[in-house]
């Protein structure tokens, strides 16, 4: 039966569509309470769906008010809908589709996708057919909503799309139709056309590509098109086909190379940026770089233009003036996460045997480490042409290197040495971007070019100063190791070092912000070298907490947190203390417990903490206090979530980096954490077993490296809690682990644990082995992991080595390799002093890998004295059991080790 409104329902909701526009609060509040109230009546929505589109006498503003209340009432009460209810709703969509006035018809097609994707295309057969067939419609406004309707479910419900519904795929029928519009006469119907097919490229859609040919030849016919909407969609094809199918570009690829340079260069900065993005995805793709090559001579001083700032973006970014003491708006500051500790080890990589520099330090949790300095920066967070043109150098430079640099050259001298600040700052980024790419090629210029860079960062506009100091940071390692002699250092270094000095306090926000990331950077290459300089950094970088905003003090305890791990130890003076200590205490104490700039300090502190050592001891009782409660309030918050799920959800970040903080308190402080652990109210150990069980992994990861932490400072804290600490923590030691920096942790901690227990270690290391060996042996173990996992099997070997060496054959090749590269340390050196006890044990268990064993003695740098002399005695022992078949056995190893051997066992 036909549905019909009630003249008087129809008439009450009209008058409060038309009274909710009221800018008076109380009656806008109190309109609104009404129309939630309607949402108990059944067919409410037929109400909302008839003025939308039956009642075209009425303003446009009402019948849009009404479509949009029953957008979100599909969108949220979907599942409630009668189904006679819904069906009246889809045919009034459909017929109203034609509306005359082009935001109601916009809000139709909203409500027909919206319908859509919560009940899936399925759930309503005929839409597609109908839309369809719609576009047959010698009514424009009947087109142009269906084809608007038709986009928006392209776009959310592309999977969908392409899958049989009713044994029918959608896009068999619909892709050929679509392709059919691109020559329409209507601006709005050709970029809705290209739009619809658009989504269907990433996801390789067969219809599609059924049809490859068609779509390809339509797009190049659309590529003049006069208007730029049309062009910004031609181009993004062009670089998604490019991806998924280049031999459909390739035989034209010198037309749609000249194409794109052209488009590049386009005065709407939105065609241009879509074709830029074309140059990052050809130089990407390793099978078509050489289809490149040619054209790189054209490609750079288009790049190179790109680059340059325009009026516009000048205007949009302001800060062409002294904004120090401008308060920062909160949008500009982006929030915060807190990656949880990883306990890694730092390696010495091998090549032929021989040792190298030291690796940098890995963590394996990092799928979202930035390999892009450029995104951390931000000068270039909003993604826009000048920054995609630098990055796009930047990956060419990657790819072509020298022979990219040679045709950059020129174009580099003109914009650096030019008249204009804005060339000159693009020549300063573009030498910047291709630092990683070109260094080789770049390294004999620096000479001249970095003494420039230090000059310029003198220059009187602001936005030539910051790049230049992100230019600089990423030359840092050159100028703290020039390539010429170390006496140059001082030509380089120390003027880099007071010249970012001095940009940190520097009277605009951003150059502030560049030089604070850019000195980070300096402290991780110059490490040691920076301990000179220890007092001046300090008061410069202690003066920025008088000068800086809100956002950049965040960026500043990066900084301080740097120095910290950089220089280590040597910042243990009190004269250092006295300087570095008392700002940082004072942020600590105006951040309220809730405050998430709390991160940022808690992270810096952490480190400062470790580097301090027993320097930190008069301000280590309410710093730990404070972490205790943290911990302990978000422990009880959660608990009352459970309980009350209405109530809010706390942000665990706050206790994982309290977590964080306790470790680096516990490094510092060694067995004078005791103290404070004893007298913690609540018990400290008591909410580690709380969070030791989380179902956050990285609560899980950081109570798990300050288990291990504790062992090694207070052992007798954790012995009363250890049958339960156990079993949680073989639980997390899972060869098939989601986490992996959980199961590292808990791996890391069962080796510290068992130092300390000695023998007493036995009824957990069965079940401990049956979880490290296979990730010990496994091929897929990721590196920190596999160094952790050899770590704590060799501890294990220590202290109970009558349960360990039965199961050495099994994974004494793995073990010698997982641990040759490790640098020498203390963990290293108790894991080998395991590993000779498991020998002395099984010596027929390292027979299959005595070669691998032999190896991995020699990478040995310094061994200790007393391991020296354990792996004397199992050398000679195997040369002894071997008799006159040793010199041919050994003769088959490389020459590094048979060397390495001789010069320091005589064997």
């Amino acid at each position: 039966m036909e549905w019909a409104p009630t003249q008087e329902g129809l008439s009450q909701l009209l008058q409060l569509l038309k009274d909710s526009v009221s800018s008076n609060n109380e009656i806008h509040t109190m309109i609104q309470q009404k129309l939630d109230s309607f949402n108990k009546i059944p067919d409410y929505p037929n109400y909302l769906v008839y003025i939308l589109t039956q009642m075209p006498q009425e303003e446009a503003s009402t019948r849009a008010i009404a479509g949009l209340l029953l957008k979100n009432i599909i969108r949220v009460h979907f599942s409630s809908i009668l189904s006679e209810v819904l069906a009246y709703v889809k045919t009034l969509s459909i017929k109203g589709l034609g509306d005359p006035d082009v935001m109601v018809r916009g809000i139709i097609g909203n409500v027909i996708t919206t319908i859509v994707t919560r009940g899936g295309l399925a759930d309503w057969p005929q839409v597609l057919p109908s839309l369809m067939e719609l576009l047959d419609s010698p009514d424009y406004n009947v087109v142009e909503g269906s084809f608007g309707a038709l986009q928006k479910i392209c776009e959310d419900s592309a999977r969908e799309l392409d899958q049989d519904i009713e044994g029918t795929r959608p896009l068999n029928y619909m892709i050929p139709k679509i392709i059919a519009f691109f020559d329409s006469p209507h601006v709005k119907i050709r970029v809705y056309a290209i739009s619809c097919i658009n989504q269907f490229i990433l996801m390789r859609s067969n219809s599609l590509f059924i049809h490859i040919d068609a779509f390809v030849a339509a797009l190049f016919k659309r590529a003049g098109d006069e208007n730029p909407e049309v062009r910004k969609n031609v181009c993004q094809a062009l670089v998604m086909l490019l991806e998924v199918r280049p031999d459909k570009l390739m035989p034209e690829i010198n037309n749609v190379v000249e194409y794109m340079l052209y488009s590049t260069q386009d005065q709407d900065e939105q065609v241009a940026l879509e074709a830029c993005e074309f140059w990052l995805a050809f130089a990407e793709q390793e099978e078509l770089r050489e289809h490149l090559r040619p054209f790189l001579d054209r490609i750079v001083p288009v790049l190179l233009k790109g680059m340059v700032y325009s009026e516009m973006d000048i205007l949009t970014l302001g800060g062409d003036e002294d904004d120090t003491d401008v308060p920062d708006s909160e949008t500009d500051i982006k929030p915060r996460f807190h990656r949880a500790k990883t306990h890694t080890f730092e390696r010495t990589e091998t090549n032929g045997g021989e040792a190298s520099t030291p690796a940098n330090r890995e963590e394996e949790d990092d799928e979202d480490d930035e390999d892009d300095d450029m995104d951390d920066d931000d000068i270039y967070s909003e993604w826009n042409l000048r920054k995609c043109s630098a990055a796009a150098l930047d990956v060419l430079a990657t790819v072509f290197g020298n022979v990219l640099l040679e045709i950059l050259l020129p174009f580099l001298r003109e914009q650096l040495f030019h008249q204009e600040w804005k060339h000159r700052e693009c020549g300063i980024l573009a030498l910047g971007a291709v630092s990683e790419g070109c260094m080789e090629g770049v390294e004999p210029h620096l000479q001249n070019l970095v003494p420039y860079l230090i000059q310029t960062l003198n220059d009187p506009k602001p936005l030539v100063r910051s790049i230049t100091c992100w230019t600089l940071g990423r030359y840092s390692r050159w100028c703290v190791n020039p390539s010429s002699t170390p006496q140059d250092r001082s030509k380089y270094f120390e003027p880099l070092l007071v010249g970012l000095l001095h940009r940190v306090l520097d009277n605009n926000k951003r150059v502030q912000e560049a030089a604070c990331s850019a000195f980070a950077t300096l402290e991780e290459e110059a490490c040691e070298l920076l301990i000179p300089y220890l007092d001046p950094i300090l008061r410069n970088l202690v003066f920025a907490f008088t000068k800086y905003q809100h956002k950049n003090l965040l960026i500043l305890y990066d900084a301080i947190g740097t120095l910290a791990d950089s220089v280590s130890g040597a910042l243990n003076k009190k004269e250092y203390i006295d300087i570095l200590m008392p700002p940082l205490i004072e942020k600590w104490h105006l951040l309220k417990d809730d405050d998430r700039d709390l991160f940022p300090l808690l992270e810096c502190l952490s480190s400062v903490t470790t580097a301090l050592g027993l320097g930190f001891q008069p301000f280590a009782q309410p710093v730990f206090e404070r972490c205790v409660k943290l911990i302990h309030n978000t422990l009880v918050q959660y608990q009352l979530h459970q309980q009350n799920p209405s109530l809010d959800m706390p942000d665990k970040d706050f206790m994982i980096v309290a977590l964080d903080l306790l470790s680096g308190l516990t490094q510092g402080l060694g067995n004078q954490i005791e103290a404070l652990v004893s007298s913690s109210s609540p018990p400290l150990l008591s909410l580690l077993s709380v969070c030791l069980t989380d179902p956050v992994a990285e609560v899980r990861q950081s109570a798990y490296a300050l288990l291990g932490d504790l062992s090694i400072a207070c052992f007798t804290h954790i012995k009363p809690y250890l049958n339960q600490f156990m079993v949680d923590l073989i639980s997390q030691v899972d060869p098939n682990a989601e986490h992996v920096s959980v199961c590292n942790n808990a791996a890391w901690a069962a080796g510290e644990i068992a130092l300390q227990c000695g023998s007493e270690m036995q009824p957990w290391i069965p079940p401990l082995l049956e979880r490290l060996i296979p990730l010990l042996i496994s091929e897929t173990t990721p590196r920190t992991l596999l160094e952790n996992a050899g770590i704590t099997i060799g501890r294990l070997g220590l202290v109970c080595p009558q349960l360990v060496a039965p199961h050495l054959d099994t994974f004494s090749e793995a073990w010698c390799k997982a641990l040759r590269s490790i640098r020498d340390n203390d963990e290293k050196d108790t894991a080998f002093r395991g590993l000779c006890e498991m020998i002395q044990v099984n010596p027929n268990g390292i027979a299959k890998s005595f070669l691998y064993f032999c190896d991995a003695v020699v990478q040995w740098q310094q061994p200790p004295d007393e391991l020296n002399e354990i792996f004397r005695k199992i050398l000679n022992g195997f040369k002894q059991m071997m008799g006159p078949n040793w010199e041919a056995y050994t003769n088959h190893f490389p020459h590094h080790i048979r060397q390495r051997l001789l010069e320091r066992y005589g064997l």
